[in-house]
């Protein structure tokens, strides 16, 4: 059912998301600007002390309700348990933002001889996104009522980077985009729109530990001059969660200061 005004057109009040790797950086943005829009937040990560922290500031700043979840995107028996207390503690989810993904890991020809940094990658960032998928997936075609899923991409996914080595990752990312056009299709009689986001460099606990030379160097990149903020991603996940985008789906929206648009 499409809009009629734009009166709570962004409102995701008595909503119920998912925010996977939601303790911090662009997951952590995406998690607060849901709340801000009324959404309840299940926030999924791996390190404890941060998440609880993450939930505890979400509740306390927004008054909505925000639990954390220990889950490893790696073990879909892990996901599993997840999912279901955060139904169970919900009543249901609406909402599921695959955000959760190990960074870039150098030169291929360079790692171990299992290439273990590599396959790392791949199952965090590609089937990571697939196991959740599968499982909220699931719960939201059984309670009937439509969802949103989004995939947290990157521009990687469709250019490579002379600056950092990162293969895999950019294989993933690109695995991930048609990921989310070949689930549109599917779930679209389900009324689940899925939908990706592909951030440029963003400010973020990944780029944490760059020297602001180097980070002030990206910057010089990017056609706008700065880098992307983590809110700003969050906007547009709010976006892609209300009803303003019940018609889009299948959508790879990249959000990265004109980075991609040329070689630099």
């Amino acid at each position: 059912m499409s809009i009629t005004s734009m009166q709570n057109a962004f409102s995701l009040k008595g909503k119920a998301a998912i925010v996977t790797g939601g303790s911090k950086g662009i997951g952590f943005g995406i998690a607060s600007a849901f709340a801000e829009q009324g959404s309840d937040v299940a926030i999924f990560a791996r390190d404890e002390r941060a998440g609880t922290d993450a939930a505890a500031e979400i509740t306390s700043k927004h008054g909505v309700k925000s639990k954390f979840y220990k889950a490893d995107m790696s073990d879909i028996e892990s996901c599993r348990r997840a999912v279901d207390q955060a139904v169970a503690d919900f009543g249901e989810i609406n909402i599921l933002v695959n955000n959760a993904g190990h960074g870039p890991n150098g030169d291929l020809l360079d790692m171990d001889a299992e290439i273990s940094e590599y396959f790392k990658c791949i199952d965090v960032d590609l089937n990571g996104v697939v196991r959740m998928t599968y499982l909220v997936g699931r719960h939201m075609r059984t309670i009937g009522k439509g969802g949103k899923i989004i995939n947290i991409s990157s521009n990687a996914g469709d250019m490579a980077s002379r600056a950092v080595f990162m293969a895999s990752y950019c294989t993933a990312k690109a695995a991930v985009n048609q990921f989310t056009r070949a689930m549109a299709l599917e779930l679209a009689g389900h009324r689940i729109n899925v939908n990706a986001i592909a951030p440029g460099y963003t400010h973020s606990n990944l780029l944490g530990g760059l020297p602001q030379a180097a980070l002030d160097g990206i910057a010089r990149s990017i056609p706008t001059g700065r880098l992307g903020t983590a809110i700003e991603i969050g906007a547009l996940a709010v976006y892609l969660a209300s009803e303003a985008s019940d018609q889009v789906t299948g959508a790879i929206v990249t959000i990265d200061g004109g980075h991609s648009l040329g070689i630099y």
